[in-house]
């Protein structure tokens, strides 16, 4: 089942959609519509954007936003998920509001920041696109700008395919015993993983990952450029978009699809509240979620899209192709956040 034939499942998690609309005549630009003031987002000429992909990746889209209005600078910063949003809250509170734009991984922490005021309700016209299920309630505070497939990855010049795991189940034999590498509690996409395991196999299942001593790190770079090295041999809640950049390369990396299914973690994107440059936000929100900004955003960051009008990421597979874990409650995942990040901390060796 794929992500798109899972709404009935994610609609559960969600309150009754208020109705919103984008303006009323909507300015065509090339590829997307917009609803900002475009001449004002040329005068304001900067964009402060926030998000945990890779600077590479940021700076590849970011490039692509800035050919088509060169008069905007564009400037960044990039931290995990958890640490980003604990920097923006501290900021928010001392009144210091740098960023424009936002993108998070950790639904939770979306939601948080939507109760906190956090976000501008804009709504813009490519929202369409959508369905209920991406946007926030009520429509114009953070819709879904990718989504994160994950499973396991190792390095087949030290693992023979015949003895890789084949499921999460497989990862418990004590032949990955220090040899075996995870996300920092940091990472919305572990969580995720961390709590729908947990569901299938109950909470001995990590206590029993724990005794493998696995290492915890901030970046799926991170984790890959150690399992090609040839530091660690596999990856646990491993990156499909991490197994295709590095694939492409050429390195000695395998991706295993578990039997269970993979693990599918939505990203969002809004314009955040008291905006230095907010025409310039709205802006770039409207062509970061079109379809040329969609298309750009797989190819750059190899996430899959959540427009149904985007083609997969470059030598990625179709997600209707993949079997997927969703929680059944959304609303009892989110609640179990702090209880996660004390029990992975714990086994990573973090505190």
């Amino acid at each position: 089942m794929g992500v798109r034939g899972c709404t009935a499942v994610l609609a559960a998690a969600w309150l009754t959609i208020t109705a919103a609309t984008a303006c009323e005549h909507p300015r065509q630009m090339p590829g997307f519509q917009t609803c900002a003031n475009v001449e004002q987002a040329l005068a304001e000429g900067a964009l402060v954007h926030y998000a945990p992909d890779p600077d590479s990746e940021m700076a590849a889209y970011l490039g692509a936003f800035r050919k088509l209005f060169p008069q905007i600078e564009t400037t960044y910063l990039r931290l995990q998920t958890g640490a980003l949003y604990a920097r923006l809250i501290s900021e928010r509170q001392a009144r210091s509001y740098l960023p424009d734009t936002l993108i998070l991984t950790e639904i939770g922490f979306a939601l948080d920041l939507q109760k906190r005021g956090g976000y501008a309700q804009y709504v813009s016209p490519e929202m369409a696109a959508y369905t209920p299920q991406q946007k926030s309630t009520p429509e114009g505070y953070y819709t879904w700008d990718n989504e994160i497939v994950a499973g396991i990855a190792y390095n087949p010049t030290l693992v023979k395919p015949e003895d890789a795991p084949k499921s999460w189940k497989d990862l418990l034999d004590p032949r990955w015993a220090n040899n075996i590498n995870v996300k920092l509690s940091t990472s919305g996409l572990q969580h995720l993983t961390w709590y729908l395991l947990r569901g299938l196999y109950g909470p001995d299942y990590w206590t029993r990952f724990g005794e493998l001593k696995p290492r915890g790190f901030d970046s799926y770079v991170q984790q890959f450029d150690r399992t090609v090295s040839g530091q660690d041999q596999v990856i646990s809640t491993a990156q499909y978009s991490g197994y295709l950049v590095f694939k492409a390369k050429g390195a000695p990396i395998a991706f295993v699809r578990p039997e269970e299914g993979l693990v599918v973690s939505p990203g969002v994107i809004g314009v955040l509240d008291h905006a230095p440059h907010p025409e310039a936000a709205r802006l770039f929100l409207d062509w970061y979620i079109s379809r040329p900004g969609q298309t750009t955003m797989t190819q750059v960051v190899q996430n899959y899209s959540a427009r149904q009008d985007v083609p997969p990421p470059p030598g990625g597979d179709p997600m209707s192709s993949f079997k997927v874990l969703v929680p059944d409650d959304w609303d009892a995942f989110l609640k179990t956040h702090a209880q996660f990040v004390r029990a992975w901390d714990r086994m990573t060796g973090i505190r």
